[in-house]
């Protein structure tokens, strides 16, 4: 398995593997925090969360309603792997960092969020390296215990391709 410098550093630090999980700022997701959070107590790993403005407190992770950008990054930065709703930012940012990720879309039936644009972002990275996706509870057991050795054979770029800048500047100049 190829490892991060992140990793490198937490296996010979003792800390094993260090997920970061991940709701944004807008909506809490208790549905994904408490899925983390069931299957966290019978782990041996190091797991925070930024779990938004909720009521709900996680007993197995340390957890915070909302970091600031710089915490955030650092954390991200520390990840050996990343939890999140579908949000493209987090994915992206993600994916960037060398992080493997496990997305569980939030759902407009379950009024964890306004529509279901975040069905169609998990669809579009379903079977991208790198990127788990839970699309229910019974998945998300299955994917967390998949997690640990997943690798991200490259990052990606923070820029767009040639091809979407020439394909964005024809459109606009047409």
């Amino acid at each position: 398995m190829a490892t991060s410098r992140s990793t490198e550093w937490a296996v010979i630090h003792g800390l094993g593997i260090m997920i970061f999980v991940t709701v944004g700022t807008q909506l809490p997701f208790d549905r994904l925090i408490k899925l983390v959070d069931q299957w966290a107590e019978a782990q041996n790993k190091e797991i925070f969360a930024q779990i938004g403005p909720t009521d709900w407190k996680p007993k197995f992770i340390e957890a915070v309603q909302f970091l600031d950008p710089m915490e955030h990054n650092e954390k991200m930065q520390a990840a050996t792997a990343v939890i999140s709703h579908a949000g493209m930012g987090t994915i992206l940012t993600s994916l960037y960092m060398r992080k493997p990720i496990l997305i569980m879309p939030r759902r407009a039936n379950l009024r964890e969020h306004r529509s279901d644009h975040q069905l169609a972002t998990a669809r579009r990275f379903e079977n991208k390296p790198g990127v788990l996706v839970a699309w229910n509870e019974t998945d998300m057991a299955e994917q967390l215990n998949k997690l640990e050795g997943l690798t991200l054979p490259e990052g990606i770029s923070k820029y767009a391709s040639r091809d979407l800048v020439k394909a964005l500047s024809d459109f606009i100049g047409a």
